[in-house]
């Protein structure tokens, strides 16, 4: 009476990994076949254990899929696949030079509206302003550099300047 149960879990097994290594299906083969046998011999022993071990390959080949496709990033074939996505140290789309522009102040090259280009110490910059327009030439300041995204807000000229 345990055979049919040793085939049933080997199935199981052999599902799982069919996720994690390429077999071209030999492994999901093996695991049909080994689940086919082990709910015929499980009748041909008895009625009553056979639909026990049906029900149970019901309930447990979507499982072992699920468990497949939860291991499946982590295997061999997964780290092929699965692009493991951006993440927070990685910092390959941000120019370097723009983490140290914090408090620096430079001239508007082209309309802010809000987005623009200004010229930083004879380097141009794709800034944005907090929602502003600010015209060509006017002298601005950098307020935050978060990744590639320069914020800048525009200086105000002093009234002891103006003209009396």
């Amino acid at each position: 009476m345990n055979w049919p149960i040793v085939l049933f879990v080997l199935g199981l097994v052999l599902i799982v990994l069919e996720f994690l290594f390429p077999s071209l299906g030999a492994l999901g083969a093996a695991a049909a076949i080994s689940l086919i046998g082990s709910v015929a011999w499980a009748f041909s022993i008895d009625t009553a254990f056979g639909v026990n071990l049906l029900v149970a390959s019901a309930i447990g080949v979507p499982i072992a899929i699920l468990l497949g496709m939860k291991l499946l990033p982590k295997g061999p074939l997964g780290k092929v696949l699965v692009n493991p996505g951006a993440t927070f140290t990685e910092t390959g789309a941000v120019d370097p030079r723009d983490q140290g522009m914090l408090g620096q102040e430079g001239v508007v090259d082209s309309l802010l509206r809000p987005a623009g280009v200004a010229i930083f110490a004879g380097r141009r910059v794709d800034v944005v302003s907090r929602g502003e327009a600010i015209e060509a030439g006017s002298r601005i300041r950098v307020i935050e550099v978060a990744g590639n995204r320069v914020v800048v807000a525009q200086i105000q000229e002093s009234s002891s300047r103006a003209a009396p």
